[in-house]
């Protein structure tokens, strides 16, 4: 049984230690041994919000500029704390994007 303030803490750790995010044109399974994403869009800033909604549940969402990836189709996103991967899900390519766009990728993570 885990109770619910190991639930809160453990979704407060990933909130506080989530520090970036990548997305990439890779789009095959995830692995739970994966260190990166399959094929990462290097040298692209991509913008991390959090919050903690409930006690339980984080929400992370990545933001890039149409501008740093025109023409290009992502299909994978992932989170990190420095360069350890938190999570990375792989996905339907979206895109390409224009220079006016923004990609806004969303991640949910419910401690249970």
């Amino acid at each position: 049984m885990i109770t619910d303030d190991l639930r809160f803490q453990l979704a407060k750790y990933i909130k506080d230690n989530v520090d970036g995010g990548k997305i990439g044109l890779g789009g095959n399974s995830t692995s739970p041994a994966a260190s990166d994403l399959d094929v990462p869009i290097g040298s692209i800033s991509v913008a991390l919000t959090t919050d903690q909604s409930t006690e339980n549940v984080v929400e992370l969402k990545l933001s890039i500029a149409g501008n740093a990836i025109p023409g290009k189709v992502v299909r994978e996103a992932g989170f990190f704390d420095g360069s350890l991967m938190f999570g990375r899900e792989s996905f339907d390519g979206v895109g390409p994007f224009t220079s006016t766009e923004t990609l806004e990728i969303f991640f949910v993570i419910e401690v249970e």
